[in-house]
């Protein structure tokens, strides 16, 4: 006789799936497991190691509420200290028998005569009533398909993949790129190298981070009195609030961009770099990066910008459209990750037998951005629609967890095995936000990015406060459910 299922199934041990984790311990539910293809738990902050990999958000909050607070070092937290955070968590909730390293996703079936998923992975096969989505946007990193790159004679890497092994001193360095890694990595590197190549397509808006250790007293008080913590993340919380109204309100985006000229032009004084480094769209079209050593770094000597396309790797560099060869020791890829297209999605079969990335073709879509009609019991944790510009997405990640444990009390108490969102109510929550997103700064601001679609539709952005997400998200009303399978 085959094993009873599993409870609830969460795909991924990042901080979506520990926090979806905690959250059903403490409600007392223990009958789920979490299977994470790496060796530990982390998700990005587990495979990031690049050097000065940080968060982007202030510590304090992009952290879990209600969690024990991290002594935090600086205001914002390196990597090693987000994760060494992520495994305190893990421990103090004992979450180690509910974790299945070196399970590999394989894919899911939803089998609608058991109303179970039946699940693959790389150690076997499991069934769960419950599937939870907790990949993560940032967990596949993109290459770009350059001509050539498999005939480059020296090393290559993404910075989700760093090569520590790759001894960079007196080395001629190319980074293709300037998102959010490489404007972390590019200053942490620039020392060492003997020589950068920047390759950068569309130069970002950049503003100054203010970043900081924490100081001995501070972080005592931090760490001896919760009102104080709690006042401190309140007060980032609320100021992020503010300044994210330029998102969704373009006009009032004057002042920021008036302070990263300002930027730009205080840590740049040559005329000619600065023109290579001023964006041309409004601010916040794309994403917005806080450095205080990224300009600074691309004045030094041992560093070039370049802005002309690529053309072809060759085994010895890199040729440009101008036709000029740069002769380079490695290529560093700072080019981010598939966001919008979802790799897993292609690895879910729903109730007619279709793919999640057959259903989307290129353009995804859920109810409150996190379950899909025609997927019943699924939930996607840092789904469609989801992610910020402007503040900590682990406030999203929790409404949406407070969603899903809403469903499971529902779902018991009416004895009901299978839900799925109505199509109506999804289509109307994806034309609610469509129409808030119009107005907005990524709709209107002039620029491709990897917020859009394949079809241009801004599918990775929630066009508002966390706390309207929040209301909108956290509660579950059966009336935009049904029993899957009856009309």
């Amino acid at each position: 006789m085959s094993a009873p299922p599993l409870g609830v199934a969460i795909i991924g041990a990042g901080f979506a799936g520990i926090a979806a984790a905690i959250r059903l311990q403490q409600q007392g539910d223990t009958d789920f497991m979490v299977f994470e293809r790496a060796s530990a738990l982390g998700g990005v902050w587990r495979a990031n190691t690049y050097p000065g990999a940080a968060c982007d958000v202030e510590s304090h909050l992009y952290a879990l509420a209600g969690a024990p607070p991290a002594d935090w070092t600086r205001n914002y937290a390196g990597q090693s200290e987000i994760l060494a955070y992520l495994h305190a968590c893990a421990q103090h909730y004992r979450l180690a028998p509910h974790i299945r390293f070196g399970h590999t996703f394989h894919n899911a079936r939803w089998d609608a005569a058991s109303q179970h998923w039946q699940l693959s992975t790389s150690q076997g096969e499991y069934r769960a009533c419950v599937l939870v989505l907790a990949t993560g946007a940032l967990a596949e990193p993109q290459i770009p398909a350059l001509p050539g790159l498999e005939t480059f004679g020296g090393a290559v890497w993404h910075s989700a993949s760093w090569n520590h092994t790759f001894d960079l001193k007196t080395k001629r360095v190319a980074v293709i790129g300037t998102g959010a890694s490489a404007i972390q990595f590019v200053p942490a590197i620039q020392p060492t190298v003997a020589r950068l190549q920047l390759y950068q397509r569309t130069a970002p808006w950049v503003i100054a981070r203010g970043e900081r250790q924490l100081g001995w007293a501070e972080r005592r008080l931090l760490r001896r009195f919760g009102l104080f913590h709690r006042l401190r993340r309140a007060s980032i919380g609320v100021r992020r609030e503010i300044e994210g109204m330029g998102f969704w309100h373009p006009e009032l985006m004057a002042q920021a961009q008036q302070a990263a000229h300002a930027h730009l032009a205080a840590a740049v004084p040559d005329p000619l770099l600065r023109a290579k480094l001023t964006p041309n769209y409004t601010i916040g079209c794309k994403r917005i990066l806080l450095s205080d050593t990224y300009y600074p770094a691309l004045t030094q000597p041992n560093i070039e910008v370049i802005t002309t396309a690529i053309a072809e790797i060759q085994p010895t560099g890199i040729i440009d459209t101008t036709g000029t060869h740069r002769t380079c020791d490695a290529i560093i890829f700072g080019t981010g990750f598939h966001v919008t297209s979802f790799p897993t999605a292609a690895l879910i079969h729903g109730r007619a037998g279709r793919t999640l990335a057959e259903i989307w073709r290129g353009a995804p879509q859920a109810h409150l951005g996190t379950t899909v009609v025609g997927f019943p019991n699924m939930f996607i944790l840092q789904g469609p629609n989801t992610g910020l510009g402007h503040t900590s997405v682990l406030l999203m990640i929790e409404a949406q967890i407070a969603h899903l444990l809403g469903a499971l009390r529902y779902m018991r108490r009416q004895q009901i095995a299978a839900i799925e969102p109505r199509a109506a109510a999804q289509a109307a929550f994806v034309a609610a936000v469509d129409s808030h997103m119009a107005g907005t700064v990524w709709a209107t601001g002039g620029c491709r990015s990897w917020y859009q679609d394949a079809g241009g539709r801004v599918a990775a952005l929630w066009p508002g406060s966390t706390g309207a997400f929040r209301r909108r998200v956290a509660p579950f009303d059966p009336r935009e459910y049904r029993v899957a399978g009856v009309p």
